[in-house]
């Protein structure tokens, strides 16, 4: 029986090198089509090349080479519409800067976030945009703090790296006092979780509306819970479980209040005749929501324009100042809020 015939090996520069008697250098210069080479030299390199069967991979060349002009995107959480927008909005921005970006999904899990950025480094890219999964810490980015690198919408406290995000504290502390200029007293924060640099600054901002209006800030009306419809959901029954009923709640994101919301609809509750709700982020599905959400809203793509702005300086060399930078937030006023009821209705969970 015939022995198998061995796999041929696939041809490299250093094989064509050999064939046309040059070195390897003047074969790479060929392949890019450098004006450097000799039209004679250029035509023994390429009829080399082409006996050989080699092909030319421009895309993997211009990796190993470790050209700048790639940008690597890392997003904790594709799944949530807020940062599918976000990626948007960078992605945009990094186009009319001149890079190419290149995108990769966390999935909110910090060691696919290490191996991301372990192999986007290892390929060259000219710098990162990268919004941290949670629970994310200065010294898990210690050893990537000599790349060009912008945190995005999740402060890592300790961080030398610049950050870019919302201004947080603000715009949850005009929902909050929005709830109480229609009369709410009794109003629940609901979703996210203490570990979260932007729970705990939007957590301030509604403590900040409360005791402005000489309200109690009461840590028992605060819901902590994933920051999701389901969350939302988990959040809001247990408020309603708890001994004081809530009229209003302020949420974590539009996400978290849109699973609040369909629970509450469920239980025969209106949203904004019998209690009220703010989201924050203003993605597109809170305008389409039924009712539609009044929300805080960061100007996404402006923040993701910025970002990039951020890392082309740092690509550069340039000299960056402030390195924090939190965007102006503004209300957006839709029916998910209503004056307070004198009475609520009574729901069975």
């Amino acid at each position: 029986m015939a022995k198998p015939r061995e796999p041929r090996r696939p041809a490299t520069i250093v094989d064509i090198a050999r064939a046309a008697g040059v070195s390897k250098s003047t074969v790479s210069l060929v392949l890019k089509g450098s004006p450097q080479v000799k039209p004679e030299t250029r035509e023994r390199v390429e009829r080399a090349s082409a006996q050989l069967g080699y092909v030319y991979n421009r895309g993997a060349a211009s990796l190993r080479t470790a050209t700048s002009r790639f940008v690597g995107m890392i997003i904790s959480d594709l799944m949530n519409p807020f940062f599918a927008e976000l990626a948007v909005g960078i992605e945009e921005a990094i186009y009319k800067l001149g890079y190419v970006p290149i995108l990769a999904n966390t999935n909110e899990d910090r060691d696919r976030q290490a191996e991301v950025l372990k192999t986007m480094r290892e390929y060259g890219v000219g710098g990162i945009i990268m919004s941290p999964a949670r629970g994310t810490t200065a010294w898990t980015l210690a050893e990537f703090a000599a790349m060009p690198m912008v945190i995005t919408m999740r402060r890592v406290e300790g961080s030398p790296l610049p950050y870019v995000g919302p201004d947080n504290r603000s715009g949850e502390r005009e929902a909050t006092a929005h709830l109480i200029g229609l009369g709410h007293r009794d109003i629940a924060y609901l979703g996210g979780y203490d570990t979260m640099t932007t729970m705990r600054e939007r957590l301030d901002g509604y403590r900040d509306a409360l005791l402005a209006a000489g309200l109690p800030y009461d840590p028992a009306m605060v819901f902590e819970a994933m920051p999701t419809r389901a969350g939302g959901r988990e959040a809001v029954a247990a408020a309603f479980a708890g001994a004081r009923r809530p009229t209003a709640f302020v949420t974590y994101n539009d996400i978290v209040a849109i699973g609040a919301a369909q629970w509450m609809s469920e239980r025969g509750l209106v949203i904004g005749r019998d209690v009220s709700i703010v989201g924050f982020d203003n993605i597109a599905e809170a305008q389409h929501n039924a009712p539609p959400l009044t929300t805080v809203d960061g100007n996404t793509m402006a923040l993701g324009a910025q970002a990039a702005e951020v890392l082309l300086a740092r690509i550069e060399g340039r000299a960056i100042e402030p390195v924090e930078f939190y965007g102006p937030t503004r209300l957006v006023l839709r029916r998910s809020c209503g004056p307070a009821p004198s009475t609520l209705a009574r729901i069975t969970a």
